[in-house]
């Protein structure tokens, strides 16, 4: 027997010890009882609670009298043993009585999981399939399947209060079924719920247990370590509990006189408070779990492991020991006197963040590290070896560390430099000198300055980029900005004061004095009139820049020389003079009244009176050669039709007696 402690609650461990072999005599066995104290402490709960192989599923019967332990998942429908059902990996079914096998069928798919439903006597079955296969025992038949819309189905539960049957799925839903009326009534996403700020997901979370407690309450543990605990007229859980492994959650459980709910994966035992989610105890056991059950009325829990071998706990503030074993409270007053120390004595407390700054993130669900609340614990000294192959220059920092704030100390009553950026020097020194103008007016009135852009991430490429370099010699800059001149000189002044200081590198001179910012302000207050006079003069200064610009143009195109440029005729074409256009441009140049007394002249205008007494204009298109010569042809043509034209009088019909056609 092993004794631990956690949160103040004491966990016996009763299959843990030394054991005998059973090669040994009971001669040599009271020998070494003799000898040895930790074998004659030792206690033999059950005698040989062990499998052959590992086992993967552990159950107690109702009446408590019963513990079985199979590979293969398996229901209890009586209060005894006396009937029970096995669902085997090759899709059998058996089905045994007191007195051994008794039947055996099979199911169309791999099953998962089944419960039974009292009321009906049916058995309903979930696998690898999107149908929940449904067998009636008092018929001896398949019933119709229900047809979820998930794609295969790995756990099941059925509510003993009215009778609710629920199926996890592989995509992290919960479909809930009314038996009487074979429909689905609800649908719950637990995948998403799952997800919290501080749960890293790297796959999707899948259904891997399911319990009802009582009528209105429902725990569904994921593939990924995550605990939802649901309340049915919600679809968001009250509560999501995470185990920090990573591990798929192998079983849960209510313990309801302390409303506690115990969650296992394969790595650790979580006990938590269902209302408020604090963690009671927490157990980790040796070797990798698969199953763990609650023996009924007490404080006993029993596991199922990677091992033959099983797992006894007793925690007496859960209950009291079984009446077939109730001298564990007796020897629990014993063992206290001589306690082991607790677990986590010689281990350090790191969160999942200092992990990573580690570089340990790997040995998460590893045995060196233990999750409890929301991280994990370390071995010390696994810890100060990583953290100094990971910083072997640790106290070296920590030194230069110490010695720069106490040289910081003695600098605090110096004048710091104003370090300036490489681009746009001048407006940051006036942005500097705003800021500390809004810094004395705030403190006067006790306000809250507002950020400045010298800090604004927003505005950094501005002091970074050349780009973005203030051209102060341009016009707009000039305009919109008559009273820059007079500040930028003393700005420039003083900006020229601190570089010169900057280049010294001496700390123990102090910056140039310079004027004080409430004589820099009266001097550049926004007088109306001196305003007005400062953008004449600098309007005045533009244009004769410009002035000066065009006669600099003009004396650069005087001194241009202009060469001729020639032009090769296509092949086939005949050259014609400028002339034409030349004219032809030159009459477009003339006013409409020139242009048409010069049309007039020519033959192609003439200029009628109607008889309204309006003007008309008619106006004579000037035919090309090629178009006098194409009519001249046309005319030719219709004069030698004309000669060879024949009449056609004697074919004219005589004229039709009767009545004419209208």
């Amino acid at each position: 027997m092993q004794v631990s402690s956690l949160n103040e609650v004491k966990i016996y461990s009763l299959s843990c010890g030394k054991s005998l072999p059973e090669w040994l005599s009971d001669r040599k066995k009271r020998a070494l009882q003799k000898k040895d104290v930790d074998v004659r402490r030792r206690i033999e709960l059950i005698q040989d609670f062990e499998m052959p192989t590992v086992c993967t599923t552990i159950k107690v019967s109702k009446d408590g009298q019963y513990i079985l332990a199979t590979v293969v998942t398996f229901e209890i429908l009586s209060d005894d043993y006396s009937k029970i059902v096995f669902l085997h990996n090759d899709r059998y079914i058996e089905f045994h009585s007191q007195s051994g096998f008794y039947y055996k069928t099979r199911i169309p798919k791999f099953g998962r999981d089944f419960s039974y439903h009292y009321p009906s006597c049916d058995l309903y079955f979930v696998g690898a399939s999107s149908e929940v296969y449904r067998l009636n025992l008092e018929q001896g038949r398949y019933l119709n399947p229900l047809q979820t819309d998930a794609a295969e189905n790995n756990v099941c539960d059925i509510n003993s209060v009215h009778g609710l049957f629920a199926t996890g799925t592989i995509e992290g839903r919960v479909e809930c079924w009314d038996p009487r009326t074979r429909n689905r009534v609800g649908l719950l996403d637990c995948a998403l719920n799952s997800v919290t700020a501080d749960s890293e997901i790297n796959s999707l979370p899948t259904i891997s247990a399911l319990k009802f407690n009582g009528a209105l309450t429902m725990a569904v543990g994921t593939s990924t370590g995550q605990v939802l605990l649901y309340d049915l007229r919600s679809d968001k859980p009250l509560l999501v509990k995470d185990h920090q492994y990573g591990l798929p959650i192998k079983s849960v459980h209510f313990q309801d006189s302390l409303d506690l709910i115990l969650s296992a994966d394969s790595r650790i035992i979580k006990m938590w408070n269902k209302n408020s989610g604090k963690i009671f105890t927490s157990l980790e056991p040796e070797h990798d779990l698969n199953d763990v059950c609650l023996y009924p009325n007490s404080g006993m829990l029993l596991t199922a492991n990677e091992t033959p071998k099983m797992g006894i706990y007793y925690i007496p503030v859960l209950g009291p020991a079984p009446r077939w074993c109730s001298f564990l409270d007796n020897l629990t007053e014993e063992l206290e006197e001589n306690p082991e120390s607790t677990v986590y004595d010689d281990y350090k407390f790191v969160t999942k963040k200092d992990l990573e700054n580690l570089g340990l993130t790997h040995l998460i669900g590893s045995p060196f590290l233990r999750a409890y609340m929301h991280g994990f614990f370390m071995d010390i000294r696994l810890y100060h070896k990583v953290k100094l192959m990971v910083n072997p220059f640790a106290y070296e920092e920590y030194r230069k560390d110490k010695i720069r704030q106490k040289i910081e100390e003695t600098r605090a009553q110096r004048v710091q430099l104003k370090k300036l950026p490489k681009v746009n020097k001048e407006l940051a020194l006036k942005l500097i000198e705003e800021e500390e103008e809004k810094q004395k007016s705030a403190w006067k009135k006790k306000v809250k300055s507002l950020p400045n852009i010298l800090t604004d991430d927003r505005f950094k490429v501005m002091f970074e980029n050349p780009d973005f370099q203030v051209d102060e010699e341009s016009e707009e800059f000039r305009l919109l900005n008559p009273l820059v001149s007079k500040i930028s000189e003393k700005r420039k002044k003083k900006l020229r004061l601190l570089e010169q200081q900057e280049l010294r590198e001496k700390e123990e001179e102090e910056e140039p004095e310079g004027r004080p910012s409430d004589a820099e302000s009266s001097e550049s207050s926004d007088d109306e009139k001196a305003w007005v006079e400062e953008v004449r003069k600098q309007r005045r200064l533009l244009q004769q820049e410009e002035k000066v610009k065009r006669q600099e143009r003009l004396k650069e195109d005087q001194q241009t020389v202009l060469k001729p440029q020639f032009y090769e005729i296509k092949a086939g074409e005949e050259f014609r003079s400028f002339k034409d256009s030349a004219t032809k441009q030159k009459l477009m140049n003339k006013t409409l009244e020139d242009r048409l007394k010069i049309e007039a002249k020519n033959g192609t205008l003439s200029v009628s009176d109607t008889t309204v007494g309006s003007k008309q204009l008619t106006f004579t298109l000037k035919r090309s050669e090629q178009q006098k010569k194409q009519q001249e042809a046309e005319k030719l043509h219709r004069q030698e039709r004309k000669r060879l034209r024949r009449s056609a009088g004697h074919l004219k019909s005589r004229h039709r007696r009767g009545r004419s056609f209208h």
